[in-house]
């Protein structure tokens, strides 16, 4: 099954606004989207806050992207859950509102064997039409799935088509794309290590630091697949500190506290999530100052 998964997605986050979705500042972020060179949009993932939406909101904040995006750039929502029969439902919600794609986080918590992750995945794809992009981040599920299983998968299904690999093992992810072949679409879920792992043959990334540089993490995509890696490795050192900024608290904080200071959306975070602290909030303005972003706060 072909598919225009690559180049720079972003990982978008979800506003809030009194308790639910600030759905102006929603589509006001898709249209900065739409405007500033990224190639697709992630609803729902785990920097939109997903594990905290109703399903009702989970469904909305997808129909959205899509009546936004539909025709322009793809949309491939988050659809996962560690519970099978969850996973099938959203997924199929999110194909009845016209998501292009579907990305499934490896079940958390329960820690399944590979066998069950096999099953897991294969069972989901069997319920729906949409291409099926798997997601593999240990550091939040507590379970890495592995290269054999990723290329038993992408044989053995035909309508599982990718992976957002955030392992940080070059090695695994070299596996992976040696294994499956050219035509398994295999994303970054790490932006610190995006220039790498195009290096070694990566079509793209699932991006956190698009949110606030999605000119940059596009053109980063772009320089790599045209074979400029010259371009590609300056982007990359030019994005490190703010891919580093990003990342020092938990995912999603610093990011919403940048697109905050930068005034497209407002400071809500839902429990348990909490606030920056006031040191990590001047290192974030610091870095987004030197990036030239405007700050309005």
């Amino acid at each position: 099954m072909s598919t225009s998964f690559t180049g720079s997605f972003v990982a978008i986050v979800t506003p809030f606004k009194d308790g639910k979705v600030d759905e102006e500042a929603f589509r006001n972020l898709l249209q900065f989207h739409l405007d500033n060179g990224t190639q697709g949009i992630v609803p729902c993932g785990t920097t939109g806050e997903s594990a905290t939406l109703t399903h009702e909101e989970h469904c909305d904040v997808i129909r959205i992207a899509v009546e936004m995006c539909k025709g322009r750039i793809s949309v491939l929502a988050g659809t996962g859950s560690n519970s099978t029969r969850e996973a099938i439902s959203l997924t199929q919600a999110a194909e009845k509102v016209g998501a292009d794609g579907a990305l499934l986080i490896t079940p958390y918590y329960n820690k399944p064997s590979q066998a069950g992750l096999y099953e897991h995945f294969k069972l989901v794809a069997k319920e729906t039409r949409l291409p099926i992009v798997l997601y593999n981040v240990p550091g939040r599920t507590s379970v890495n799935m592995k290269a054999d299983t990723v290329a038993r998968l992408a044989a053995d299904v035909d309508n599982i088509i990718g992976i957002k690999e955030a392992s940080a093992d070059l090695m695994q992810i070299s596996e992976i794309i040696n294994s499956c072949g050219p035509d398994f679409t295999v994303l970054s879920g790490d932006d610190g290590l995006l220039w790498p792992i195009l290096a070694i043959g990566a079509k793209g990334v699932i991006s956190v630091t698009a949110n606030v540089l999605p000119q940059e993490m596009a053109d980063l995509c772009t320089a790599a697949a045209e074979g400029r890696m010259d371009e590609a490795r300056a982007l990359h050192y030019k994005l490190m500190e703010m891919n580093q900024v990003l990342f020092i608290d938990t995912n999603p904080v610093p990011v919403k506290a940048a697109l905050y200071l930068m005034g497209k959306v407002g400071p809500e975070l839902r429990p348990p999530l909490t606030p920056l602290s006031a040191e990590h909030t001047a290192r974030v303005k610091k870095a987004l100052e030197a990036c030239g972003l405007m700050m309005f706060l």
